[in-house]
């Protein structure tokens, strides 16, 4: 009988524990969806700076040192992005974003996107941010061979 209540007390202090740790967690909602939104909001800018064609709009985004990382690029600085990475803007009609995931300054898109000649490529960027530019995009292809640049047939 007295292990019973002894597992009782240890649960019972368990949830009032986990409950305690919850509540501190979510102290500040309001200030984590601010910058949540502010988050969002740069990171969709991203996206349709590619669609409108618009490298400065593009730049204005990005923080001193940022670096992009893909496949085939480690961490190129922004002139060799723009060198390598921008000429895809023009084969680019739009991106459909299907899933965003936000945690602070850390932002895991994934998008579908359509080439001017209706082609599907889909992609998935992690964005690092801070004081609402982009420091870093790390982004990994899809499957498939529809990627603007990829001229494997």
């Amino acid at each position: 009988m007295k292990l019973t209540s002894l597992f009782g007390k240890a649960l019972l202090v368990s949830v009032l524990l986990s409950c305690m740790a919850g509540f501190a967690q979510s102290s500040t909602p309001q200030a984590a969806g601010a910058q949540n939104a502010l988050n969002e909001k740069v990171v969709k800018a991203f996206f349709t700076a590619f669609e409108k064609k618009n490298w400065n709009s593009l730049q204005q985004i990005f923080a001193d040192g940022f670096t992009f990382s893909s496949p085939v690029d480690d961490h190129i600085s922004v002139k060799k992005f723009k060198e390598r990475c921008w000429p895809n803007a023009y084969k680019i009609k739009r991106f459909d974003v299907d899933k965003v995931v936000i945690n602070g300054d850390d932002v895991v898109v994934i998008t579908n996107g359509w080439t001017t000649t209706g082609k599907l490529f889909r992609n998935c960027d992690h964005f690092k941010l801070k004081d609402g530019k982009i420091t870093s995009d790390e982004c990994f292809f899809g499957p498939g061979i529809n990627y603007p640049n990829n001229s494997a047939k």
